[in-house]
């Protein structure tokens, strides 16, 4: 059985709170459960920095980089990783020791990680946060409702890539950027990933608004979320926007094709029910011509190439040419033309 104490308020006060806690409201937490305890993805845990390593960081809600010293309190997030850049990890099974996987805030345990990183904050959980009833208080409990909107649905542009740093976030940000010149207001979200609002600031930055990622349809990660779970994020967030009647969404898939949700999600009828554009970003040309390649062959029309290639006349040159598609540099993006290029002047139904 667990053991439930209520918690001291000032303590939680003096807690380094994560971006991944943001939306989850504070005087809602009351207690600790501790002992005999098995997390959950979403759960948020009080725990300690024991060690340092490559997160020396901690993303709060406000964006701010707070510093981390061994010792810190902080309330962050269970949740899996999925980032060839940097770490595989998942959710333990009890408040063993674990590590800081994201510095926004997820707590896992590693499995495997990349040679360039160094080995991860490490963590001793205290107790998972509860609620004045002794429940676990899971970030799924603040989510956005579910709503049903009825009206014209703004036209939507996705941008996916070959992978992690592929530069996905930066086609989006000069996608809102243009787009907003042309005079149109922008809403973006980030449908899958692990929480962080890096991305997210980004597009706000560049003239969106709203903006959501999936920590406000109640995920701090979305590795191993169900085909089902993750449709659902892709809907409720483009409601919502869709709600706030924005004239066109920009979302971005995290991650690559190859990664099991974005390559469960993006050849779904449920994605092709609610993207219009197509944009894919790549490192290089033979990826960009592999990627466009694995979309056709699922039915996927793409509306043009960009990401790290396009910085490159070069690079762009092979891709056009390999893809077959028109290779998009940032500054294309960011020019209000491209609102004409995309057709987005076409209110979808």
């Amino acid at each position: 059985m667990n053991a439930t104490t209520e918690i001291n308020p000032a303590r939680l006060d003096r807690a380094k709170f994560a971006y991944t806690s943001a939306r989850v409201p504070r005087d809602g937490l009351k207690t600790l459960l501790t002992d005999n305890v098995a997390p959950r993805s979403g759960d948020l845990v009080l725990a300690k920095v024991a060690q340092v390593g490559q997160h020396k960081r901690v993303e709060q809600p406000n964006g701010r980089l707070s510093s981390l010293f061994p010792g810190d309190e902080v309330v962050v997030c269970y949740g899996h990783r999925y980032a060839p850049d940097q770490y595989e990890a998942i959710v333990p099974e009890s408040l063993a020791p674990c590590h800081l996987v994201a510095g926004g805030g997820v707590a896992s345990w590693v499995l495997s990680r990349h040679s360039s990183m160094a080995a991860p904050t490490a963590l001793e959980p205290i107790g998972l946060l509860g609620n004045h009833r002794g429940e676990a208080v899971n970030l799924a409990d603040a989510a956005l409702p579910s709503i049903a909107h009825l009206g014209p649905r703004p036209l939507t542009v996705a941008i996916v890539g070959t992978s992690m740093n592929s530069g996905k976030t930066a086609t989006a940000a000069h996608l809102i950027r243009g787009l907003t010149r042309a005079g149109c207001r922008v809403g973006a979200a980030k449908v899958t990933g692990t929480g962080s609002g890096k991305d997210t600031w980004l597009m706000r930055d560049a003239g969106a608004g709203p903006v959501f990622d999936f920590t406000a349809a109640g995920f701090p990660s979305t590795y191993r979320a169900t085909p089902e779970q993750i449709e659902g994020i892709l809907e409720l967030l483009t409601d919502h926007l869709a709600a706030s009647r924005v004239d066109a969404i920009v979302i971005e898939v995290a991650d690559g094709l190859l990664q099991a949700e974005t390559a469960t999600l993006v050849p779904s009828p449920c994605f092709a029910a609610r993207v219009d554009r197509l944009l894919f970003a790549a490192g290089e040309a033979m990826a960009a011509a592999s990627g466009v390649e694995w979309l056709r062959e699922r039915g996927l029309r793409i509306h043009g190439v960009s990401g790290l290639l396009s910085a490159s006349p070069l690079a762009a040159r092979e891709a056009t040419a390999a893809a077959e598609a028109p290779v998009l540099t940032l500054e294309d993006l960011g020019d209000p033309a491209i609102a004409e290029l995309l057709e987005l002047h076409r209110v979808a139904a």
